[in-house]
């Protein structure tokens, strides 16, 4: 998978996700696959239970298809999945 500034576009449902930092200590080290989004949370189903996970608190890695990870601060997800498409971001790296 080719990772340029588009990948905030993707959908995230279905893609394992691990908490990779985090300002609330209790999120470090979630991992699961995503199960659910709201405009302000990620929803990881980790050890069978189901986990919400403020997205501006923390840094997700994300494991697409391909085994390509790739780090994403979750304030750029911050907002309604179907938002996101039309947003535009500069490229951060």
């Amino acid at each position: 998978m080719k990772v340029t500034p588009d990948i905030i576009r993707h959908e995230f449902i279905g893609t394992q996700a691990k908490i990779a930092k985090s300002v609330h200590a209790g999120y470090i080290g979630l991992a699961g696959p995503v199960i659910g989004e709201t405009k302000n949370t990620l929803t990881l189903l980790h050890q069978g239970q189901p986990k919400n996970v403020i997205k501006n608190l923390s840094v997700f890695d994300f494991t697409f298809g391909d085994n390509t990870v790739v780090e994403i601060d979750g304030t750029l997800l911050v907002g309604r999945p179907e938002d996101r498409l039309k947003k535009s971001v500069k490229r951060l790296w």
